[in-house]
């Protein structure tokens, strides 16, 4: 049992998950709130003492950046209201596509958003399949880096698929289609894709068996589902049965949602680290919630137990 108080608060952006993760932790959220001035300016302030606790705060850091700030204020707040330690839980951590210098004379994102967690006191970070998985060593803090597959794997078992192989959309995803593949004990499709420029994919083609094959595409996140819209349907046209995807965190900007909705994905499985759109198509869609993985490994952190054995790869 952890010597300190231990206590959860949220962020506006991602409230909805952490209500899930302490109802699994078995307590409630603390009061906080947000001052906001009348030009978008905006304080968040702890409502309650939190001297010499252990205090957990919840935030994604999806667009707008407003997300983010917030959860570099709350976590200043907490280290200066004299909070034992600041864990940031981050169950999607933005900004991870920039972990190099990929053209010249661009910023590395990642790199400089844990700097500014650092700076603003956070003891710790807790996060979920991160785009890059280097992005830990931007940090000199401890880093608990959890994965969607304890999520995924029971999933994909139950639907019983016959003829199953696992894809990545492209070969930077190879890894994870390759740990899935190898754990599910099914054949591995590799998509090869072309970018004409960020956000647009060109050519694509497949390596590996298609044909008469019931695939799921994995991947990190979608953002403008143009490579899995394009990948789903170039497998059906090359004689997939049915194609799917499983996807840990569901960004969806511009048309996804309408692209989603008019390809050959029969399902579309997302967490929700990330919440949907209310106003759009998400019939396609299963969301499979991380509330209970975090929750246990905030509670083995807490305790100062180990975390490798909850990971089923």
């Amino acid at each position: 049992m952890g010597l300190h108080k231990i206590k959860f608060f949220a962020g506006r952006g991602s409230r909805y998950l952490a209500e899930k993760i302490v109802e699994c932790y078995g307590t409630t959220l603390g009061d906080s709130d947000v001052l906001e001035f009348s030009d978008g300016e905006f304080q968040p302030a702890y409502n309650e003492s939190i001297r010499g606790c252990t205090v957990f705060v919840i935030q994604s850091t999806f667009p707008p950046t407003d997300n983010l700030m917030e959860l570099l204020m709350m976590i200043d707040a907490a280290h200066r209201a004299s909070a034992h330690r600041v864990i940031a839980v981050i169950p999607y951590f933005g900004w991870a596509r920039q972990d190099r210098k990929d053209r010249p004379r661009v910023s590395i994102g990642a790199k400089l958003v844990a700097n500014m967690l650092h700076a603003a006191g956070a003891d710790r970070v807790m996060t979920m399949d991160l785009h890059a998985d280097q992005i830990q060593g931007f940090f000199d803090i401890p880093v608990d880096h959890l994965y969607a597959s304890g999520i995924f794997v029971p999933y994909i078992k139950s639907l019983n698929i016959e003829d199953l192989s696992l894809a990545a959309p492209d070969m930077g995803g190879a890894k994870r289609a390759s740990a899935y593949s190898k754990y599910l004990g099914t054949p591995m499709i590799i998509c090869h894709k072309q970018r004409e420029k960020a956000n647009v994919v060109g050519q694509m083609t497949a390596i590996g068996e298609v044909e008469g094959r019931n695939v799921i595409i994995l991947d990190d996140m979608i953002d403008t589902a143009g490579t899995i819209t394009k990948a789903a349907d170039m497998m059906m046209e090359r004689g997939a049965k049915s194609v799917r995807a499983a996807v840990t965190h569901p960004v969806l900007s511009g048309p996804a949602y309408e692209r989603i909705a008019n390809s050959a994905l029969c399902e579309v499985m997302v967490t929700d680290t990330i919440p949907l759109r209310a106003d759009k198509d998400t019939s396609k869609f299963t969301v499979l919630s991380v509330a209970e993985i975090f929750a246990d490994v905030i509670s083995r952190v807490y305790d100062y137990k180990e975390i490798s054995s909850r990971f089923i790869f």
